[in-house]
């Protein structure tokens, strides 16, 4: 491929990474639906016991994640020179710290995205719906439209081998 195709535009960004529409909107209405589902099952014939405190926090556990997921979604994700990071300043990982990249469909990897292996480990991170960060791995996607997340990843894959 040609190296003009991975190259950064005029303010230093080589991708970006954008929630799509409508698969934010039913992931978020997928976990808003299950919150509302337990809490139906909770009032229509109640369990007796500590099992009505349970469903009452898987509940709003749920509600919890669903609003994590929609303020998450309405963030990005940058790739510059300097590496990975959100439109809320997050960064995700440094680009001298990007080991490998894998995508393969039995990578562990979030739908439509792709796995990062750093070398060193980094604090917990989660955005739900468009990366999360545990040890050495970071996983980009989710709710992110598969191509876009594709050219993220192949050019940060190209990058990788210009710089080896």
């Amino acid at each position: 491929m040609s190296d003009d195709l991975y190259t950064a535009d005029e303010n230093g960004f080589y991708a970006r990474l954008h929630a799509a529409p409508i698969r934010r909107h039913v992931a978020y209405g997928m976990i808003l639906l299950f919150g509302a589902a337990v809490l139906y099952v909770l009032f229509q014939s109640p369990p007796s016991g500590p099992w009505v405190v349970v469903m009452l926090a898987i509940a709003a556990a749920a509600f919890w994640a669903a609003i994590r997921l929609r303020s998450a979604t309405l963030l990005w994700i940058d790739l510059t020179e300097e590496g990975l990071s959100d439109s809320a300043g997050n960064q995700i990982a440094s680009f001298e710290d990007i080991v490998s990249v894998h995508r393969g469909v039995f990578a562990f990897k979030p739908s439509n995205g792709f796995l990062l292996k750093l070398r060193h480990s980094q604090p917990l991170g989660w955005q739900p719906g468009m990366w999360w960060r545990f040890g050495r791995r970071v996983g980009i996607g989710g709710v992110v439209p598969a191509i876009n997340a594709r050219y993220m990843a192949e050019t940060i894959e190209h990058r990788l081998a210009a710089r080896r």
